[in-house]
């Protein structure tokens, strides 16, 4: 969370106040820190609910679009509900959903595994629920794919010489993301889908997932890039659970991709940490490339 709290704006607060029920009591930030998060838990007499303005008018429609799909992929009390949004702030408000931000929360290995599980599940719903395709979105992708394989040669040049030669050979490999991507279908994607984003619920033992800021058309894989590289990498457990919960294991291509995405954001790391000096971004984008490198062999 933010070091420094921020106070909620006033034409925000203005704005809450026709669309919440009670007098005004509060608003304690809640963002993220970093500079494009802004969130508030705002408690009025009669309810709590979350305000949240986004950095940019994409950012906003996608966030839009985002609690759509939730409404109509997952079953109540998984997501929050949105209850206003104004394009003029790019604020939007929702319901407070029961529960506590797992990234947080040091849980048993059992808990850890039942979450995993249901995290899955509910990945698995989202990815299913259809949205209609367009060439717009098949043309995004490619060009998003072809910038990480571009960005993946850049990095490997800039690091050429710290990697040894099976770290070189699978970073080189990822200029292969392009053509993966041509064969795969289209889903429609959470975008951030992690654990600083799902709520455990542990008296009901349900889970719940948040910020729909980053949704939209994309391969299904693009949604467990950050829990493959970051998470699963000391625990397979997790990684059995989440596939156990999402109903069906990776094709061949799939598990391709997802090494080769993981690839890209780990020399990524590794890259921008040695150029500004980063000793943190360095080590997790080195253990990474270790762990994957010794998954492919």
């Amino acid at each position: 969370m933010m070091g420094d709290s921020a106070p909620i704006p006033d034409d925000l607060r203005q704005w809450l106040t026709g669309h919440l029920p009670g007098t005004f009591i509060a608003a304690t930030d809640t963002s993220w820190d970093r500079e494009t998060s802004r969130v508030w838990r705002v408690q009025t007499t009669s309810t709590v609910a979350y305000a949240k303005m986004s950095p940019s008018l994409d950012a906003f429609e996608r966030e839009i679009s985002g609690f759509r799909h939730a409404q109509e992929a997952l079953v109540p009390g998984q997501s929050p509900r949105l209850l206003a949004a104004e394009p003029g702030l790019r604020a939007i408000v929702v319901t407070e959903l029961p529960g506590e931000i797992v990234r947080h929360l040091d849980l048993s290995r059992a808990t850890e595994t039942r979450v995993h599980r249901l995290a899955g599940s509910i990945l698995r719903a989202w990815h299913e629920h259809p949205e209609p395709e367009s060439a717009r979105a098949r043309a995004t992708l490619k060009a998003a794919m072809t910038g990480q394989a571009a960005e993946a040669a850049a990095c490997l040049e800039h690091l050429s010489d710290e990697l040894d030669a099976a770290t070189r050979a699978l970073i080189g490999e990822v200029e292969q993301l392009p053509a993966l991507a041509e064969s795969m279908p289209l889903m429609y994607l959470h975008g951030d889908f992690g654990s600083r984003n799902w709520l455990w619920h542990a008296d009901a033992g349900d889970l719940g997932v948040i910020d729909f800021q980053e949704a939209g058309p994309g391969l299904a894989v693009q949604d467990m890039v950050w829990l493959f590289g970051a998470l699963w990498t000391s625990r397979p457990d997790l990684e059995e659970a989440f596939l156990d919960g999402y109903g069906r294991a990776l094709s061949r291509d799939e598990y391709r991709m997802l090494v080769l995405l993981t690839a890209r954001l780990a020399v990524s790391y590794w890259s921008t940490g040695r150029r500004n000096h980063d000793v943190v971004l360095v080590e997790r984008g080195r253990l990474a490339l270790a762990d994957l490198v010794r998954r492919v062999r």
